[in-house]
């Protein structure tokens, strides 16, 4: 059973000297955006908080532990599967976490999203096909810039690609901050692209979103689980993940090594434990073939999200 803490009193963030024009003034933003979440997770601590977890199966085989409480929290991420308890989350921490995701780094600090906050368990359920104690769904969104331009007369079209990575990026940095400050809070969660499967138009429909210059990029799950999970998924932590001054190019060892860990299912990096079982030599002959196979065939047609992704006006289309 999970127990709620307290949260931490406001931080009041120091407030850089130079103009937001500079280069200076930029990295002085995201030094103390950092400092800022730094110092959320670590007032956060308590009996479910920071450092008081036990350590989780193939946590940590190959890695240090973590030197300090953030990174603690880093470190013990884990997602919640549909088995979160029928309880609410406390508005004081619902709102501490809001206010944790809106600190995440960005381009320009134009904080190009929308945080849409969803209560009801029904509503959940029709959105992404989970529910829990509430739901934040994250949107590419540019409405609050245009409409601020439009007041001072400006006539404002974010409407490229460029603007659409750019935007996706700052929503799942938000997204990413979010879950986070709701770890350091004993909070569960469960980020998913459930949004994007079936009917995307629903997502439109149920929440009222503006037809241009808003896309749904990732619903956040938060509430309470009703078990403690016997292991976290594993990672990757070297070749082929990271790469050092340039990118390297696998070799066939390094490629079939990657195929051992996977293999190797004391690292958890699976989405399952019985591929051998259903007759795949390698964990990977299953991905490939029962997984991702599934969507490796290119349709003849464009896809639901192209065609929503341009009504959106983030495809550049031109005519010859």
């Amino acid at each position: 059973m999970l127990h709620q803490l307290n949260p931490p009193p406001p931080m009041k963030t120091p407030r850089p000297a130079a103009t937001l024009g500079s280069r200076s003034s930029r990295r002085n933003f995201l030094k103390h955006g950092a400092l800022a979440g730094g110092s959320l997770l670590l007032l956060a601590a308590g009996p479910r908080g920071l450092g008081a977890e036990p350590a989780l199966a193939g946590a940590t085989e190959t890695s240090p532990e973590p030197a300090n409480d953030t990174l603690r929290t880093i470190h013990r991420l884990h997602t919640t599967h549909g088995n979160f308890l029928e309880k609410a989350l406390p508005e004081a921490s619902l709102q501490t976490i809001l206010q944790a995701s809106v600190r995440a780094a960005g381009a320009s600090n134009n904080q190009s999203y929308a945080i849409i906050v969803v209560k009801d368990r029904k509503l959940m359920a029709d959105l992404c096909g989970y529910h829990g104690g509430c739901l934040l769904l994250y949107c590419a969104d540019y409405n609050r810039m245009k409409a601020s331009a439009a007041a001072l007369g400006y006539d404002y079209e974010p409407g490229t690609i460029v603007d659409f990575v750019t935007a996706t990026i700052n929503t799942t940095l938000a997204a990413q901050t979010a879950v986070i400050a709701a770890r350091s809070l004993g909070i569960d969660s469960l980020l998913t692209n459930g949004i994007h499967r079936g009917d995307m138009e629903r997502i439109w429909k149920l929440l009222d979103l503006p037809p241009a210059h808003c896309f749904p990029i990732i619903a956040l799950v938060l509430g309470y689980a009703d078990r403690e999970p016997s292991y976290r998924m594993g990672r990757l932590e070297d070749t082929g993940v990271i790469h050092h001054e340039r990118y390297h190019r696998l070799t066939k060892e390094e490629v079939a090594e990657i195929s051992r860990q996977y293999d190797d299912k004391e690292r958890h990096l699976g989405l399952n434990g019985d591929w051998d079982t259903r007759g795949y030599k390698h964990y990977l002959d299953w991905y490939f073939k029962a997984w991702a196979g599934r969507n490796l065939q290119p349709g003849s047609e464009e896809t639901q999200m192209l065609q929503l992704l341009k009504r959106s006006g983030f495809v550049e289309l031109r005519t010859s």
